[in-house]
């Protein structure tokens, strides 16, 4: 079985593989002050309760945007499941061509987005993850990598509104009963929440409209159930798209045969 870990600024995402698909996976917070006895206790929780076994694991898979936590992390798979371990980075053979400026800020996310969503669907795609960040990821016909949009997500504008605004509440996303809001809670998720969708369908289109032919869009994240009904450009829902973006690349690099 091979363990994936995703750790994102907002939630670690840990899920268990095997027979090339997806079996289990869960959500626990993201601490940057969490120490590797804590986190293994953590992980030896989760499989234990949910009928799996550190013992069964032969291989695990890292993808980090938390430098604090990367090395933490990568360490502890090595020395507590002494198992072949990758930490995705774009060192590694990828199956895509990374044509960005500086290839090796491209989150480690993004990359498995990006290798899921092409290894799935082809080109040209737009993947668009929904977590701390919206972000945009584009990838061509013929597999590369040309770049991205990053915008705040819906968690981080409300948050950003809370923070800044003294009168402004946090509120819970989901969208309001009208899009004109009557309460100052619902005119927030009315922005948020109507403005996260214009924004979205507005960038694919002009996306589209620079890529040409017919382009995929795929939707991914923690988020993106929000949205399911009410975006119209978005082709298809893959909520666990990182992960098997994880898998995809770790069954590319490694061998366990």
């Amino acid at each position: 079985m091979l363990l994936l870990i995703d750790i994102g600024n907002t939630n670690i995402t840990v899920a268990i593989s095997n027979d090339k698909r997806l079996l289990d996976d869960w959500r626990i917070a993201t601490s940057r002050y969490t120490t590797s006895d804590e986190l293994w206790l953590v992980l030896c929780m989760l499989l234990n309760n949910n009928g799996y076994s550190p013992a069964t694991i032969t291989g695990a898979a890292l993808s980090s945007v938390v430098p604090n936590l990367t090395s933490t992390v990568e360490s502890l798979l090595i020395d507590r499941l002494e198992v072949p371990v990758i930490n995705i980075s774009t060192e590694l053979d990828l199956g895509i061509v990374i044509d960005y400026e500086n290839p090796e800020s491209v989150g480690a996310d993004r990359i498995c987005n990006a290798v899921a969503g092409y290894q799935k669907y082809g080109g040209p795609l737009i993947v668009v993850d929904f977590g701390t960040a919206t972000t945009f990821d584009i990838i061509s016909s013929d597999g590369t990598y040309l770049g991205g949009i990053i915008a705040p997500g819906p968690e981080t504008s409300v948050a950003s509104l809370h923070l800044a605004a003294a009168k402004l509440p946090a509120v819970e996303l989901r969208f309001p009963e009208t899009l004109v809001g009557r309460t100052t809670e619902s005119s927030m998720q009315s922005g948020v929440m109507h403005g996260s969708v214009a924004m979205i369908d507005g960038i694919n289109r002009q996306l589209i409209g620079e890529l040409g032919g017919t382009t995929s869009i795929v939707a991914t994240g923690g988020l993106s159930s929000l949205f399911a009904s009410e975006l119209e450009t978005v082709d298809i829902w893959e909520p666990t798209l990182t992960l098997d973006g994880l898998r995809l690349i770790f069954d590319r690099c490694v061998d366990l045969r």
